[in-house]
């Protein structure tokens, strides 16, 4: 026998748990979720890093412990299972430092750039996701031909390290966050390569156009073997060729590296009042009604004050001109999802400068929510204890109400209103 509201819960929800076994065990599941999504996304990261030879004996056993307590009869007890989480957003902090350290030492020294966006006349390959290291393949295997390479997505920062900006063969950058593909993969002539998640199944009007490499694969595509973009190139001079079609310039690069050297800067700044507020408005962008609100936020910050974004929600933000500041644009690109570690060490940074702590600083995260890897971030900065973090536009479906009320109760976790204006007054203390 077991008690009604466990089999329920079992039956419900699909409990890894047999029923009964652990009692109530809604916020345990709720738990062992969180974890395994964080893991998720932080191995994600690690094989990005991997590739480019990073890795930590470390991380690696910590995965494994990981997952062997969310197996079934193992762990039952919600603030154990609790430190899990944060634990993972430690190791996550530290993969992402190593996946930073990959790109740099991979692909030269970051730098703000403006890049173009939309296409050249001429054959061309359009490539997406996350690994820079299969883009760089890739232009080295076009490396003195005619055809064109532009990204798109998540790999609209490659554009800002060095090797990259140098290489002939990339021409810039087409399209926007992953939920637009459909329509923009449809409207590119090329061949389009997926490198990573974020790649939907294809409709018939482009699937046989599409090539997935590494973990990436979906019905009707074909896969990259070796690290060898032979039968791309050959699409790309099969295909109709890319029309001159530029629609915009945008400036991107604003990585760690190039905010940190202006650190003193911008400690003097805001001691002089120049500076109100700092707004990171970005993470995970997705298709559902009310991703608005991060419009809406962005557009009402004051002048006075500078947004850094990063990951696909920054194409909720970025369509838009929000002047400049002392000199430097007021919206800084700071790169992909994973970047965020920069964010978080800028941060430090400034806390460092002012011997405060980062919850003290005029500092606010509005992060979009959708997928694992935004788990993975986010767990990340609860355990360097950040607080007042608002999420949104859903709050995570696997958080239950327990739960999601000591996440409140310890990190003062927001979710977004209806209203980005109000939550905004409330953020600079108006």
């Amino acid at each position: 026998m077991y008690c009604n509201q466990c089999e329920q819960s079992y039956r419900q929800s699909g409990c890894i748990n047999s029923p009964g076994i652990c009692g109530k065990n809604e916020d345990i599941q709720s738990l062992q979720e969180t974890l395994l999504y964080g893991v998720k996304g932080m191995a994600a990261y690690a094989a990005h890093a991997r590739r480019l030879g990073q890795s930590d004996e470390n991380v690696s056993a910590f995965i494994e412990e990981a997952l062997f307590a969310t197996m079934t009869n193992v762990n039952f007890d919600l603030q154990t299972l609790l430190g899990y989480c944060l634990k993972c957003g430690e190791m996550n902090l530290r993969v992402m430092q190593l996946l930073d350290m990959g790109h740099v030492e991979n692909f030269g020294k970051p730098a703000p750039t403006r890049i173009q966006e939309g296409t050249r006349a001429g054959p061309g390959i359009l490539i997406t996701g996350h690994d820079l290291l299969d883009l760089w393949n890739l232009l080295q295997q076009v490396a003195g031909s005619d055809i064109n390479v532009y990204t798109h997505g998540e790999l609209l920062p490659a554009h800002m390290y060095a090797k990259f900006q140098a290489h002939p063969n990339l021409a810039g950058h087409y399209g926007g966050a992953w939920q637009e593909q459909k329509a923009e993969f449809a409207a590119f002539p090329g061949p389009i390569i997926g490198t990573t998640n974020c790649v939907l199944i294809p409709p018939d009007n482009y699937k046989d156009r599409l090539f997935t490499t590494n973990a990436v694969a979906v019905p009707g595509g074909q896969h990259i073997q070796d690290n060898d973009f032979t039968p791309v190139i050959a699409a790309a001079r099969d295909c109709p060729p890319c029309v001159d079609r530029i629609t915009g310039e945008s400036n991107i690069g604003f990585h760690r590296s190039v905010l940190l050297e202006q650190a003193q800067t911008i400690v003097d700044a805001i001691k002089a009042g120049k500076i109100s507020h700092f707004f990171v408005i970005g993470g995970c962008d997705g298709a559902e009604k009310g991703r608005n609100y991060f419009t809406d936020y962005a557009l009402a910050t004051p002048p006075d004050s500078f947004i850094l974004t990063l990951g696909c929600g920054k194409f909720r933000i970025r369509e838009h001109d929000y002047g400049e500041h002392l000199g430097l644009p007021r919206l800084m690109d700071m790169g992909q999802c994973n970047d965020a570690y920069g964010a978080i060490a800028v941060a430090i940074a400034l806390a460092e400068a002012f011997d405060c702590s980062v919850n003290d600083l005029p500092l606010t995260l509005v992060i979009s929510w959708f997928e694992q890897k935004a788990v993975a971030v986010l767990l990340t900065l609860f355990h360097l204890g950040i607080k007042g973090i608002t999420l949104g536009p859903q709050p995570p479906a696997f958080i239950t109400p327990n739960v999601f009320k000591l996440l409140q109760q310890t990190y003062d976790l927001r979710l977004t209103s209806h209203d980005a204006g109000s939550d905004l007054q409330v953020a600079i203390g108006a």
